[in-house]
């Protein structure tokens, strides 16, 4: 038997239910992706390097990441980076490679039909 336990952040509980909405609004299947991904263990949760954003994606290109973007490595492209979280030296080098960070909220709203959107994980 298995037992589903319900998320006790209630910023998580908000954003995966506003991220199943918009996927049944917009018929977007990658909010519902990154939805199914936040609703396992936190221990699964995505932590992305800068290298492997640098590595991966394109100058311009919007990344959105399950979980934290941690500061190791270089990045020497602008990319606009979502997350759940960010360390502060990822804030400070993604900020410094003029690129820009936001939360996954934020992306939901300036972009509700999920195109261009890159998942690293």
């Amino acid at each position: 038997m298995t037992r589903t336990v319900a998320k006790t952040n209630p910023r998580q509980s908000n954003l995966i239910s506003l991220l199943k909405n918009t996927s049944r609004e917009n018929e977007a299947k990658i909010w519902r992706e990154i939805a199914s991904r936040l609703e396992t263990s936190s221990r699964n949760y995505a932590e992305v390097n800068l290298s492997k954003i640098n590595r991966y994606a394109q100058n311009g290109e919007t990344i959105i990441v399950p979980g934290k973007v941690l500061g190791s490595g270089a990045l020497s492209q602008s990319v606009k980076v979502a997350a759940l979280n960010f360390s502060a030296s990822a804030t400070s080098k993604i900020r410094d490679a003029k690129g820009q960070c936001m939360t996954i909220e934020q992306l939901l709203e300036d972009n509700p039909k999920g195109s261009g959107v890159r998942i690293l994980r």
